[in-house]
Parts: structure tokens; sequence; C-alpha cells
């Protein structure tokens, strides 16, 4: 059984409270999401980031349970304890040494109701595991991202921003995305994605469920993709997208261009590719680019793993670069670029028109995301399909999808 051992003596954390939910049954046509989008934009402001205090615990040893980790440590907040149902197949692993990671029936109730949790999971619906975490005990649960934002000023982590309360103008972009989404599912998902960072509420949607594992890859991309295609992996990180590019490309590839600026990352992917056969390796090119709308001089912030990005707490300064500039015939342009996406697209934007990729871009980051990322593509980009979907819960996994016509079948 866990006890807090510090000798130090807390008071509760405050609980928050309960992120609300709502079910909407009705089919997202466009005349129901401007109503939607209508209720949504008279509702009061969400409550802001979340000040930590300690104990802290962690629920969830994942991916983002590392990456919330790593965060914590560099704003200079100590982890207690990690809750984790899968504690027994984790808590060895060198990534937590020094960090105690135990199932929540393991630790003890006292310190269940001293302890700010923060969640580290985005899998699954948020709601229902809150409710299910203050019956186990816990008296303070909050989103691991909104504690994240609370050092936004020093650390450039930017999952967890609050959307501002809609002016006119914004009513009208978030209108005209609504009414350009080539179907039901997007204009659900984009009303879910602004109801979480308007409201921090959770709309769900019948006929529109957030799908987890077919991140980049949906249906209407795979059916789109041709042979000999290729694929621009613009963030590439550790080549998890790259691989799977790779094993969807069933009629074969043409090539790889993987652009990573952060050198830690750089080296990880190349030892990921130096796995693959040679003559995979070979046609696969990776590029060390900051992407952007311009070549000029950016501040980048390295070493936060899949956070590095341009920020101005970035102690080095880099040259940029554009998708233009790298005189590529891309079948597939993917980008996940932490809040860069809609400059890298203005710097592609010639490519984009010329050679007609399919695009897949991230729009959690900032909020771009609101409107103006799709509000671009759809005012530069002619005849295409655009689509919204969420792949993760919290606001997060939102990716927009640009399918020229052609390239749906028949």
């Amino acid at each position: 059984m866990f006890e807090d051992t510090t000798g130090k003596s807390f008071a509760p954390a405050a609980r928050r409270p309960s992120v609300q939910t709502r079910h909407v049954a009705t089919a997202c046509d466009p005349a129901t999401a401007r109503g939607l989008l209508a209720e949504m934009a008279a509702i009061p402001a969400a409550p802001g980031p979340v000040r930590p205090v300690q104990p802290l615990a962690l629920y969830g040893a994942g991916n983002l349970g590392r990456l919330a980790r790593d965060h914590l440590r560099a704003v200079g907040e100590k982890i207690v304890v990690v809750a984790d149902r899968n504690a027994d197949r984790v808590a060895n692993q060198a990534d937590w040494a020094g960090i105690p990671v135990l199932h929540p029936d393991e630790i003890e109730a006292g310190f269940k109701q001293r302890a700010m949790l923060a969640v580290s999971v985005v899998t699954c619906a948020y709601a229902p595991l809150e409710a299910e975490l203050h019956a186990d005990g816990w008296g303070c649960v909050v989103p691991f991202y909104d504690v994240a934002e609370h050092f936004r000023a020093g650390h450039p982590l930017s999952n967890g921003w609050f959307a501002e309360p809609f002016g006119s103008a914004d009513l009208a972009g978030i209108a005209a995305a609504l009414d350009g989404w080539s179907d039901d599912v997007s204009r659900a998902h984009h009303l879910q994605f602004l109801a979480w960072r308007r409201l921090r509420q959770e709309w769900n949607f019948d006929g529109a469920p957030v799908t987890v594992d077919d991140r980049f890859f949906i249906p209407e991309v795979l059916a789109g993709l041709g042979p000999d295609e290729v694929f621009l992996d613009g963030g590439a990180h550790h080549g998890s997208v790259t691989l799977r590019f790779l094993a969807e490309a069933r009629q074969g590839f043409g090539s790889v261009i993987a652009i990573e600026p952060d050198a830690g990352n750089r080296a990880e992917l190349e030892t990921t590719l130096a796995r693959l056969p040679a003559a995979v390796r070979t046609r696969i090119g990776v590029i060390d680019a900051l992407l952007d709308s311009d070549v000029r001089l950016q501040p980048f912030h390295s070493g936060l793993g899949y956070a590095s990005q341009i920020a101005a707490s970035g102690s080095d300064t880099r040259r940029t670069g554009t998708i233009d500039g790298l005189g590529l015939a891309p079948g597939f342009v993917k980008l996940h670029l932490e809040g860069g996406e809609l400059a890298a697209l203005r710097g592609g934007v010639e490519t984009l028109r010329t050679h007609r990729p399919l695009v897949a871009a991230t729009v959690y980051h900032d909020a771009d995301g609101v409107h103006a990322t799709a509000g671009w593509l759809m005012a530069n980009l002619t005849d295409h399909r655009f689509l919204f979907r969420l792949h993760s819960w919290c606001g997060t996994g939102a990716v927009v999808y640009a399918i020229p016509n052609e390239r749906v079948p028949g």
C-alpha cells in the first residue's frame, strides 16, 4: 500500500468542477451545426489553466505519461506516484526509475484525497474516466494538459490551450468551415473539438466516433493512395508515421522524405530507419529542416521530444525553410509541427496546387485549429474534399484532411 512518506503535511487539493457531457443524437448537417455553434458561443467560458499543487500524482504511464513526466521535471514539479492499471507491466521499465508506478488499488485512500491527480490519458473519453476516478476515492482530478498550460511562459507544450470567446470574425470563420466540410462526421468532430477548447465540455455525436488507430491514415486517405507515392513526413519524430506509411503502401511507394529539425529526435529516427531492409532504407531521405511560411530566422526550442518546436522560449536560432523550397513532387503530405502547420502549408502552396497531394495536418496545438487552418485550405485548394477527424480525446488528435477529388474512388 502506497503512502506519501515525504513527511510534509498537505491540505487536500481543491476539487475541480466535473467535466460536463452532452449527447447529440441528430445528424450534424450544416444547419444543425450552425445552431449548435450559436449555442456554444452563448455558454460561459471554462475554467482556465490549472496551477498544480503537491502532492502531485499522474494517472497513466503510457506515451503521454512519459511526456507528462518529462514536462513536469522540466518545470520543477515532483511526481509523487503514477497510477496505472497496467502497473505490473511498466513499473520496472527504465523510463520510470525513481518514480513508483502502482495499480490504483495499491494507493491509500488518504493520499487519494490529499493529492492532485493529473490524467495523462487521451485514448478514451475523459468525463467517464474522471467519474470513475472520483468514485475510486481521488478528490482532485484534472487533465494533465490543463496543468501544462500553467507553464506555457517557460515551456512551449501547447496541447492544453483554451479558446477565447468567439467574436464575430471567429463565428463567421467557424461557420464557413462547418459549411465547407464534406461530411457530417467532420462537422460533428469540429464541434466536439471546439466544445472542449472553448468550454471544457465533452460533446458526443451519434455516428461520429473518435477513432484512435487511424490517425493520418483514415479510409479516405488509404483509398486515395496510389503506387509510387512520394510521402513527405513533416515532423517525423522517431519515424512511427513513416513506418505506418510503408505498411499501408501495399502497391509500393516511390520515396519518403522525413523532415525532423530536432537533433535528438533525428538520431532516434535514424536508428528506426536503420532496422529496415536496405532496399527500403535507400528510398528514404532524412532532412534537417524547420518548415515555415518563409525563409527566415526563428527561435527553436529543442530537446523536448514530441514538443520540440518554433517557440520564443527556445535558445537556438534556426533558419527556416519552406515546402516549396524543397522542390519535391509529393503525393501525400503529413504535417505534425506543434502549431507550425498553417505556416508550413502557406510555404507549400505552389507544391500543393501543382502536385495535388493528399494532405493531413494536425490542428490541435494552437488556436489556428479553431478555423484558420481549415479556412486557408478551403480558400487555396480547389476540387478537394475537406474532412475533420478526431483521433483522441481532450481536444487532441485533431487532424484536417484535404483529398483531391480525382483521388476519390468512383
